[in-house]
């Protein structure tokens, strides 16, 4: 492995966590720490923040990210097909982090089965981002990932 890619971590298992997750990690383990970051960036100014539909302000503090710096909040809504459809808002507009990781978990969980969508560790956050996140922006990442992931175990309970 070159010495500029080490920072990155390898991948964690793949098995049986949405397809679509699978590939876009595996996209990102091609990029190098620019390509990367370039990337990010431009993820977060795809966000689609939560629609009206949905919530609105002031957001209840049930969907409240933990220990997320940057304010997020996270929703899902059950799907005719037995998925869910994942929305999330960011209360800081320098949140660039959490708006990348909300349209990644969107876009490479919403509509996926969520017994896969249960599976997905939160470390995923130190393969997308690096390990060079502050401890605190990958707690709050971390938790992102976590809240989405719990929702989707909480309806394969009530089945």
């Amino acid at each position: 492995m070159p010495a500029y890619l080490k920072w990155l971590d390898p991948l964690p298992p793949m098995d049986n966590i949405p397809s679509p997750l699978a590939q876009m990690l595996g996209e990102l383990e091609s990029l190098d720490r620019i390509e990367r970051a370039q990337y990010l960036i431009e993820l977060s100014d795809e966000f689609s923040e939560v629609p009206d539909s949905v919530a609105t302000r002031p957001f209840p503090e049930n969907h409240r990210v933990p220990k997320c710096e940057s304010e997020a909040f996270v929703w899902a809504q059950d799907q005719d097909d037995g998925t869910l459809k994942y929305h999330y808002a960011v209360e800081n507009p320098l949140g660039i982090s959490a708006r990348a990781m909300g349209a990644i978990l969107d876009e490479t969980m919403s509509g996926q089965p969520l017994d896969q969508v249960a599976n997905v560790p939160p470390d995923i956050v130190h393969t997308i981002f690096g390990r060079q996140l502050s401890m605190g922006k990958g707690e709050g990442l971390a938790a992102m990932v976590e809240l989405t992931t719990f929702e989707a175990r909480q309806r394969l309970r009530q089945r």
